[in-house]
């Protein structure tokens, strides 16, 4: 069974950057796609950004591009979100997910951290 933690959210004020990390656990790291949610309050879970397995590409969503980088430590099985000049939309729960290369949809899901973002 997978098992993903997600750390590193906290307050912080517009402008300011945080990295998120999300460790991984219970099976071959390298078999599984990584993405970043994100949930705020009201509204629908949103993509943030997707990674391959072997780091080989990424993907982001409009609002965070340019902004937000996303990456992955093989050795470490760790994804981590890089999240520069942050914005008070940016607000939310973000989460990490784990998809086998196979799969349609994501299959398993870390228990969120928090990221608020101050004006």
């Amino acid at each position: 069974q997978v098992q993903l933690v997600e750390s590193g959210g906290g307050l912080v004020q517009a402008g300011g950057s945080l990295r998120l990390s999300c460790a991984f656990s219970g099976r071959s790291f390298t078999t599984y796609n990584m993405g970043w949610f994100r949930q705020a309050p009201g509204k629908e879970r949103e993509s943030v950004a997707v990674i391959g397995w072997s780091g080989g590409w990424t993907s982001y969503e409009d609002p965070v591009k340019g902004r937000f980088t996303i990456s992955r430590d093989n050795a470490k099985n760790t994804v981590y979100l890089q999240m520069n000049n942050l914005k008070p939309e940016d607000t939310a729960v973000y989460y990490c997910a784990a998809r086998r290369d196979t799969s349609y949809s994501y299959d398993y899901w870390g228990q969120g951290t928090q990221v608020t973002v101050s004006s």
